[in-house]
């Protein structure tokens, strides 16, 4: 699917929720990876404010990506943002959404 890039212009954006492991298969606890690196994929809920409404998403980024310390209520950049459009069946019904993906995700606390 299309890669679409995110226009980050006049948006903040801080953590909602502290980087965690993104599960490829919570009942037997297998981590994501990256397809092409293979290192370990991680997702951190942000908030978006911009336009007067503020969003949660969650976004996916390499572990080793990471920079600074993300706790709740930090500001952050989000280098490399896109979202993608996915769309499957599950147990016959199809459901479909968009996923974040960053290069990067760094902290702005000074």
């Amino acid at each position: 699917m299309q890669l679409i890039p995110v226009d980050m212009t006049g948006v903040t954006v801080m953590v909602a929720q502290p980087p965690r492991p993104k599960m490829k298969d919570k009942k037997n606890g297998l981590i994501a990876v990256d397809t092409e690196t293979g290192k370990p994929l991680m997702v951190v809920d942000v908030l978006f404010v911009a336009n007067g409404s503020a969003d949660v998403v969650t976004v996916a980024v390499i572990e080793d990506d990471i920079s600074g310390e993300l706790t709740t209520g930090t500001p952050v950049a989000l280098t490399g943002l896109v979202a993608r459009p996915w769309e499957n069946d599950f147990n016959g019904q199809k459901r479909h959404g968009i996923s974040f993906r960053a290069a990067a995700v760094t902290s702005l606390a000074a």
